[in-house]
C-alpha cells in the first residue's frame, strides 16, 4: 500500500513525504515541477512528472504502487496572482482536482487529507478564528480552496470518500534537509533573512498603522515539519474510521512583521534595513488559529511554536542553501 502525495516536490509536500517514509509507509509523488524541486524528493522514491489532471497518468501511478490514500497539496498559492490571473487558479486548483478525485473514486482510493488554508474565511470577524468562523474568501486563491472543501464535503456524502481539509495559517521554518525555496518569494520570513544575506537590500513593511501594539499586521506562524505530522494524524484518523471532517492548524499566538524582522536579526546578527510602504489592499490586521479542535480530535499539537526557533530552522538552511535546491 502506497499514498499518493501531489505536489509532494514542494515545501510543505516534500516535508510531508519525508515524514512518512520515517513512519516506514510508502509513498508515491507526482509533481510537474512548476513551483516544486527535484531534488526535494529522495531518488528512492517513486516520481512522477506531471499534472494531476492527466487521468491516465494518475491512473498508472496507482496502479503501479498499490495507491489506497492521498494527500494533496497540488495548487497554485500567490494571493496577488490569483486575483490577476483567476482563470489560472481555477483551471489548477478546481478543475485538475476534481479530475484527481474523479481517478481516485474509480480505483476505490477513499482517504484524502486536503490541504487547504486559512484564506478561506477570509476578513476575520473574530480571532482567534475557530473551524465555526464563516467562510468568505478574499481573493480567487481561497475561494478554489473552499471550492474544493464544498466538493469532497459532497463526495464524501455520495460517494462514500473520506477527508480532512486541514486549514493552514503561516506555514514556515524548515527541516535539516527541506526549506522554502520559492520563486518569486512573497513570505516574510525567508524575504528577512534574504535581507540578512545581502540577496536584498532591505525589507518592506506594508503597513505600520494597523491596530496592533506595534502598528504591523500580526499573523500565526506554524513550522513545517508540525504540519507534516499533521497530516500524518489527519491520515491516522481517516485509517481509523474517523469522520470527514475540517481543522484549523496554527499555533494560537501571532507575531508581528516588526517582532519577526527583529527575532531575525537577534538570529542572523546581520542589521536587515526596512522600508515602509502602504498597507496592501485586503491584509487583515490579525490571524491567529483557534487549533483546539485539532488537538481534541487528532491529538495535534505544535512542538516548535517561539519564533526565534522558527527562525533559526530557516536561517540555517537557507546559509546552508544560498541558491536553494540548485
Amino acid at each position: 500500500m502506497s499514498i499518493l502525495v501531489t505536489g509532494g516536490a514542494g515545501y510543505i509536500g516534500s516535508v510531508t513525504v519525508e515524514a512518512l517514509r520515517a513512519r516506514g509507509l510508502k509513498v508515491a509523488v507526482i509533481d510537474n515541477l512548476v513551483y516544486g524541486h527535484r531534488e526535494a524528493v529522495d531518488a528512492s522514491v517513486p516520481f512522477y512528472e506531471g499534472d494531476i489532471g492527466d487521468k491516465e497518468l494518475v491512473s498508472r501511478i496507482i496502479a503501479e504502487n498499490s495507491v489506497k490514500a492521498c494527500m494533496h497539496f497540488s495548487a497554485f498559492a500567490y494571493v496577488g496572482e490569483s486575483v490577476q490571473q483567476p482563470q489560472k487558479y481555477f483551471q489548477n486548483n478546481v478543475r485538475q482536482t476534481l479530475d484527481l478525485l474523479d481517478v481516485l473514486l474509480e480505483h476505490d482510493v477513499k482517504q484524502f487529507v486536503f490541504s487547504s488554508t486559512c484564506a478561506t474565511y477570509g476578513e476575520p470577524q473574530y480571532t482567534p478564528i475557530d473551524e465555526q468562523h464563516p467562510q468568505q474568501p478574499a481573493n480567487p486563491y481561497g475561494w478554489t480552496k473552499l471550492m474544493i472543501e464544498r466538493v469532497l464535503e459532497a463526495y464524501s456524502a455520495a460517494y462514500g470518500l473520506r477527508c480532512v481539509a486541514l486549514r493552514y495559517f503561516n506555514a514556515s521554518g524548515a527541516t535539516e534537509t527541506r526549506g522554502e525555496d520559492h520563486f518569486p518569494e512573497t513570505h516574510l520570513i525567508p524575504l528577512v533573512l534574504f535581507a540578512a544575506l545581502g540577496k536584498l537590500s532591505h525589507v518592506s513593511v506594508f503597513g505600520t498603522d494597523y491596530p496592533t501594539p506595534d502598528g504591523t499586521a500580526i499573523r500565526d506562524y506554524i513550522h513545517i515539519s508540525d504540519l507534516a505530522e499533521a497530516h500524518l494524524l489527519a491520515l491516522d484518523h481517516l485509517r481509523n474510521g474517523g469522520n470527514s471532517d475540517a481543522f484549523n492548524l496554527g499555533n494560537g499566538s501571532g507575531f508581528s512583521v516588526s517582532e519577526v524582522i527583529a527575532a531575525a536579526r537577534r538570529v542572523t546578527g546581520s542589521e536587515i534595513n526596512v522600508a515602509n510602504a502602504p498597507r496592501r489592499p485586503g491584509d487583515p490586521s490579525k490571524l491567529i488559529a483557534n487549533a483546539e479542535k485539532a488537538a481534541r480530535v487528532l491529538g495535534w499539537q505544535p512542538k516548535i511554536t517561539g519564533i526565534e526557533e522558527i527562525i533559526a530552522s530557516a536561517w540555517k538552511w537557507h546559509t546552508e542553501h544560498p541558491e536553494g535546491y540548485k
